[in-house]
C-alpha cells in the first residue's frame, strides 16, 4: 500500500467519527468525509453492491481526485470501506478520475479508471493527460496494474483527442470485456469510443460506438451503455449544453439515448431524451441485479451549484436515491429501488380531498418520506390553474413543486429554501397532457428531494439544505381540486 493511500484511509476513519449522525442524509450515501462527486464501480461482487465514488478527503471542495468506497446488500444501507485508491502513481499523479468495476472470470474484483497526469506545452499550458488504467483486489485491497495504463493516445482513432478521454465503462459480452470511453474530438466534438479485451487486462480499439455531431453540448463525459427491454441504452453527461426549449437547461447535464444494433453492430440511434429533468443530477451509472433488475444512481449535485451546501458539514455531495429503469414506448422510466419499502414505517392516507386555497393534512408532515399525491379536476371540465405542494417548511424557509395543467408544466422550486447563494435554484418539465390529472410521487430525505412524475415519465431532483427540523407539508390550488395522498415515513431498521 501507497503512503498517500494509507494517509487517506488513517485520515477518514479519524474524521468520520466526528459526524453526527444526523448531519447526514437517512438514505443517501455521502462521502465518509471530505468531498465526492461521481459515482464509480457500481457493481456487484460477490452478492453485494460496491459503490465507489471521486473521492477528496481532506476537504469539502474538490481536490486530487481517491476513490471513496462503500458496500451494501440493498442499495440503501450502505457500509463505508477504507479508500480504494489514490494518486500515487506517475501516470496517475493528478488523480484517479472516474470510472467502473466488473467481476473477471478468476472470481477478482477489476476496477477500471482514468489515470489523469498533467503536462505543459510549448507554450506553457498545462494540459490534463487522460489514459485508462485498471487495479485488481477483493473487494477491500486493490493493486495497481504494473503496466499501466493499459489504453493511451496510441489506441485512439484518427480525429479522437488526447485531453479529453476518461470515465471508462466496463462489462462482459459474448465472452468478451467491452469498455466505452468519453472522448472529446480534437475540433471539440464529444463522442463515445468502444475498446475490446479478452482478459481485461490487454484492449484494443474496436469501433466509434456513437458521435455527437454537434448537436449535445461538447465533450461527453461518464457513459454507460446497455442492454433494456429489447433496446440498446446509452447514459451520458454531455458538457455545455444548449437547452432547447424545456429540455437540456442544466448546461452539464445528463442525455439518454435510446436505440438498437443493426447487422453490423454498429449502434442506431432512435431517440433522445434528459435522464434527470431537475437542478441536480450527473454522471449517472447502473447495475443489473441479481434478479435482473437495471439499477441507476447519480450524483445528486451539478457543477454550476456546488455553491450551496451547508458550510458547517465536513462532507459535500451525495448520492441519488437508487432507480429502477425500464423502456416503455421508447422512453427511459425511473422508478425509486423498491427496496425503499423495506423502510416504510407509519402509513397515512387521505382520499378525495377537497384542495382550494392553503390546505394542511393532519400527520401528512416530515423530512423523511416517500409520499405520492394525485390530483384531478373536479369533475369533467379543468377546474383549477395551478397546484401548490410545499414541503420542508418551517414558516420561514420551505422548497415547493407546481403544476400548470394548461401549460402542462411542473416546476422545482428551492429559492425559499434558505440558501445563501444566488445560483439555479428552479427548473421545469413539459409533461404529458392530462387534463389536469397528474400524479407527482415526493421521495424526501433530510437534505435532498427527488420528483417521480406520473408513473416515473419523468424525474426532478435537487438538492435542499434547510434545516431537519422544517417538515411542513402544503397544499394550495387556484381554482378547486380533488387530491389523494399516501404518504409513508421512512425509518432506518
Amino acid at each position: 500500500m501507497s503512503e498517500k493511500l494509507e494517509k487517506a484511509r488513517e485520515y477518514e476513519i479519524k474524521k468520520e467519527k466526528m459526524i453526527p449522525e444526523e448531519q447526514r442524509p437517512l438514505f443517501h450515501l455521502t462521502p465518509r468525509c471530505g468531498w465526492m462527486n461521481d459515482p464509480n464501480g457500481f457493481s456487484v461482487y460477490n452478492g453485494e453492491y460496491h459503490m465507489f465514488y471521486q473521492y477528496y478527503p481532506y476537504d469539502t471542495v474538490w481536490g486530487p481526485m481517491h476513490w471513496g468506497h462503500a458496500k451494501s446488500r440493498d442499495l440503501i444501507t450502505w457500509e463505508y470501506l477504507p479508500a480504494a485508491m489514490a494518486p500515487d502513481e506517475e501516470y496517475d499523479k493528478d488523480g484517479c478520475f472516474s470510472g467502473s468495476a466488473v467481476t473477471m472470470d478468476d472470481g477478482k474484483h477489476l476496477l477500471v479508471y482514468t489515470g489523469v497526469r498533467r503536462e505543459e506545452d510549448e507554450n506553457g499550458g498545462m494540459h490534463d493527460v487522460q489514459t485508462q488504467c485498471i487495479a485488481v483486489g477483493d473487494g477491500v485491497n486493490y493493486e495497481k496494474y504494473s503496466h499501466n495504463p493499459v489504453v493511451d493516445e496510441t489506441t485512439l482513432p484518427e480525429g479522437a483527442g488526447r485531453f479529453d478521454f476518461r470515465d471508462p465503462k466496463v462489462f462482459k459480452e459474448n465472452g468478451k470485456y467491452v469498455m466505452v470511453v468519453g472522448n472529446k474530438t480534437v475540433d471539440r466534438d464529444g463522442q463515445i469510443l468502444q475498446y475490446v479485451s479478452d482478459d481485461g487486462i490487454s484492449w484494443k480499439y474496436d469501433r466509434l460506438l456513437i458521435k455527437n455531431n454537434h448537436r449535445f453540448g461538447v465533450m461527453w463525459e461518464c457513459p454507460d451503455y446497455f442492454e433494456l427491454d429489447g433496446k440498446r441504452v446509452l447514459l451520458t453527461s454531455p458538457q455545455d449544453m444548449l437547452p432547447e426549449e424545456l429540455e437540456f437547461h442544466n448546461g452539464n447535464g445528463t442525455l439518454c439515448v435510446i436505440g438498437s444494433i443493426d447487422e453490423n453492430g454498429d449502434f442506431c440511434e432512435e431517440n433522445f431524451q434528459s435522464v434527470d429533468y431537475g437542478i441536480d443530477f450527473y454522471a449517472p451509472q447502473t447495475v443489473l441485479t441479481g434478479d435482473g433488475r437495471r439499477i441507476m444512481i447519480a450524483w445528486m449535485q451539478n457543477w454550476d451549484t456546488c455553491g450551496i451546501g451547508r458550510d458547517d458539514f465536513p462532507w459535500f455531495g451525495q448520492m441519488s436515491f437508487p432507480r429502477e429503469v425500464t423502456i416503455c414506448n421508447n422512453k427511459l422510466i425511473q422508478k425509486p429501488a423498491r427496496e425503499i419499502s423495506d423502510y416504510y414505517g407509519k402509513r397515512i392516507s387521505r382520499q378525495n380531498v377537497l384542495i382550494s386555497d392553503s390546505t394542511s393534512l393532519s400527520s401528512i408532515e416530515g423530512r423523511c418520506i416517500d409520499m405520492t399525491v394525485k390530483a384531478r379536476s373536479v369533475g369533467e371540465e379543468l377546474s383549477y390553474k395551478k397546484f401548490e405542494i410545499r414541503f420542508a417548511d418551517n414558516g420561514k424557509a420551505y422548497s415547493s413543486i407546481e403544476y400548470d395543467p394548461a401549460a402542462n408544466i411542473v416546476k422545482i422550486d428551492r429559492k425559499h429554501s434558505g440558501s445563501r447563494r444566488a445560483i439555479v435554484h428552479q427548473r421545469r418539465c413539459r409533461v404529458a397532457n392530462n387534463r389536469g390529472e397528474i400524479t407527482l410521487r415526493l421521495l424526501l430525505d433530510r437534505y435532498s428531494c427527488e420528483l417521480f412524475i406520473n408513473d416515473g415519465e419523468q424525474v426532478m431532483s435537487m438538492g435542499i439544505f434547510t434545516d431537519i427540523k422544517a417538515e411542513g407539508i402544503s397544499f394550495k390550488a387556484n381554482g378547486e381540486l380533488l387530491m389523494d395522498v399516501v404518504m409513508y415515513e421512512l425509518e432506518k431498521k
